[in-house]
């Protein structure tokens, strides 16, 4: 698996509905949960993009300010994660279709 690539976690800020609706038409970013309307009528949302993604959706009366760097929190989650069984006995034996093998 290559780690050339980045994904990040971009709060956009459109200033009304028409220009919220050119924006998702145009760029048609990867919406993360639901777009919120702000007390100034402006529209909020979080969008998962590549960092050139991200630049191209700043434009007039759009801004794009990253929150954080997916990926990296992505690879540190699963840095915490176990390998095993940890509910299993020591001295279980693999159940199913495969071929059983006593010890490497």
């Amino acid at each position: 698996m290559s780690s050339e690539y980045t994904i990040l976690r971009v709060r956009v800020t459109a200033k009304d509905a028409d220009t919220l609706r050119a924006l998702l038409r145009d760029s048609r970013p990867d919406v993360g949960g639901q777009i919120r309307q702000n007390e100034d009528g402006s529209f909020t949302f979080d969008a998962y993009v590549s960092p050139e993604q991200g630049e191209a959706l700043t434009r007039e009366g759009v801004s794009a300010e990253v929150i954080e760097d997916a990926t990296a929190t992505g690879r540190a989650r699963q840095a915490e994660v176990g390998e095993g069984d940890r509910f299993a006995p020591e001295d279980a034996v693999p159940q199913g279709l495969a071929l059983k093998v006593q010890g490497s």
